[in-house]
């Protein structure tokens, strides 16, 4: 469908909400740049294009005939590519070799000129300058998939897409928080989010969390004895959540602790940034190799019903900001995304990104509208959908199978922090059955990564030197840097604390590291293990040697 520039957020709200609560007045968190911000002159002028009996000579647009490109084509996978369960073949986790042909999809193509009033997408509209809401037929395309996924609980939410949820996550920052304001964040939170706010003097409250996710209690407790005078800044209003895959610890947060978390934030007037890149890749336990069986063909009803619930199935204030992205299910390079939130936060994100981004860009916004509306359809994208999940959960299950063969392990009951979980300790082989473990884990239950503990308890200080920093002056980068020596690069903890200047865990007792499993062949895999064993063994012979 040809953009309509006049339309606007309101017309692709849907009529079967209007039984819902309307969203609250959350204006008052406004940050005094975003009180300050004016429409653009010049985007207000486009929802007079289009007009009929216009003369538009205002605009300063390109003329298309100037456009080089002439079409926009693609070949296309089908969207049952891949098996939608993971005892399916992987084709990346084999050797390139060995890789099957990729199955034959449709073409696509996208014509610079499509006839006046045709709903057709275009290239001469779609690489037009425009309104920073996008193309319409993405609007609404959005919109459907947060009325079908997500299911907010109020009845006038808006849908706004954006350049991917790093930018998306910047335009929220700027929106919301003033300088020397503070943010919760969890314990362990992905390390751009944090320094995106920094640079604005923004003051980091971390949340203890356990392996189910952000604990509700002890975000009461920070919020219960909060004291401006004693923190030396004021309580904050923002709460920055990444609930599915967590980056970096992986785990899963139930709909009934989102709930939990959500009362408490509506109790203090917190806001929720829903920062869910891997909401479909929603894996589930890990199955050692030996007890996994052929799981049944699930239908897109039942994958639908299998996802823990978003925030906003719970948001009846319109105080989540849900932040989506296509970089996870499609591909990172494209830079779109979108939003889910109440509509005076939209509006305000749009007045941002009318100055900055104005809109994502035109070939990711017709190559995606083509894919999902004009040739997959949404019952397409679902089955998609379940196939990447199967994928990526047969890649969690090839990481964990390749660490299990590597070290000797024992498996408990997980107890504190880690109670309903099984946790996994392993020893070096070298040291026999009953040697101390040296490692542990909890498999990842979403997502991309696996994040380890190495115990270093036991061992003497670290050696330092005058200008240590966190990367060189603990037992954790030590060994980070050990293992860069012996050619595997993984990503510290210290990386990822939610308080850098209080961490929540000595790294010289325990040194956390990121391991991603998404990319790599499990042949790579099971070669990083091994590094790491090897790494492991010698950073434990030379420092006990040294005590």
């Amino acid at each position: 469908m040809a953009n309509s520039p006049e339309a606007s957020q309101g017309d692709v709200q849907s009529q079967d909400h209007q039984d819902l609560p309307k969203a609250v007045d959350l204006s008052h968190h406004l940050s005094q740049l975003s009180k300050a911000r004016k429409p653009s002159y010049m985007k207000q002028m486009m929802k007079h294009y289009g007009r009929p009996g216009l003369l538009v000579l205002g605009g300063g647009l390109p003329h298309p005939d100037c456009f080089p490109f002439t079409s926009l084509e693609s070949n296309i996978l089908p969207a049952d590519t891949f098996s939608d369960t993971a005892a399916g073949l992987v084709p990346s986790l084999l050797p390139q070799r060995e890789v099957p042909a990729p199955a034959t999809g449709k073409r696509i193509s996208v014509p610079k000129h499509v006839p006046a009033g045709s709903v057709a997408l275009g290239l001469a509209r779609t690489m037009q300058y425009d309104l920073s809401r996008g193309i319409r037929t993405l609007q609404s395309l959005v919109h459907e998939l947060s009325v079908l996924f997500f299911k907010p609980a109020y009845s006038d939410f808006s849908t706004l897409v954006h350049t991917g949820n790093t930018e998306g996550w910047a335009r929220i920052v700027h929106t919301l928080l003033n300088p020397g304001d503070s943010l919760l964040v969890e314990e362990w939170a992905y390390t751009s989010a944090i320094h995106t706010a920094l640079p604005l003097g923004v003051h980091m409250v971390a949340v203890p969390t356990d392996i189910h996710g952000l604990k509700p209690d002890a975000l009461r407790g920070i919020l219960d004895g909060w004291n401006d005078n004693s923190r030396g800044f004021k309580r904050p209003r923002l709460l920055y959540i990444n609930p599915v895959g967590q980056n970096p610890c992986g785990y899963t947060i139930s709909g009934e602790r989102k709930k939990e978390i959500y009362e408490i934030c509506v109790e203090f007037d917190i806001i929720i940034t829903e920062d869910d890149p891997y909401y479909f890749m929603q894996e589930g336990p890990y199955v050692p190799k030996e007890e996994r069986s052929c799981s049944a063909i699930e239908s897109a009803d039942q994958f639908m019903k299998s996802l823990e619930p978003s925030f906003l199935k719970y948001d009846r204030q319109g105080r989540v900001i849900r932040m989506d992205s296509f970089s996870k299910t499609l591909a990172p390079g494209l830079r779109l995304g979108w939003y889910t939130c109440g509509p005076g936060l939209a509006e305000r994100l749009e007045r941002q990104a009318e100055l900055s981004t104005q809109a994502p860009g035109g070939l990711a916004q017709t190559l995606v509208t083509e894919l999902l509306v004009n040739t997959w359809g949404i019952p397409g994208y679902i089955r998609w959908l379940q196939g990447l999940r199967a994928q990526y959960t047969a890649r969690r299950d090839t990481f964990v199978d390749a660490i299990t063969e590597e070290f000797n392990w024992s498996v408990s009951e997980g107890k504190g922090e880690y109670e309903g979980a099984n946790v996994y300790h392993g020893s070096l082989k070298e040291h026999g059955p009953n040697g101390r473990a040296l490692i542990s884990f909890v498999p990842p239950t979403s997502g991309m990564f696996c994040w380890i503990r190495v115990h270093f308890n036991g061992l003497p200080p670290p050696v330092t030197t005058p200008g240590s920093d966190e990367g060189t002056g603990t037992h954790e980068g030590q060994f980070w840097a050990r293992m860069m020596e012996e050619g595997l690069l993984i990503l510290p903890g210290w990386m990822f604390r939610g308080e850098s200047e209080r961490p929540a865990v000595d790294p010289n007792a325990i040194g956390h590291y990121r391991v991603s499993y998404s990319d790599g062949t499990g042949h790579n895999m099971q070669k990083a293990c091994k590094l790491l064993s090897k790494a492991l063994a010698s950073y434990f012979r030379e420092t006990t040697d040294k005590s």
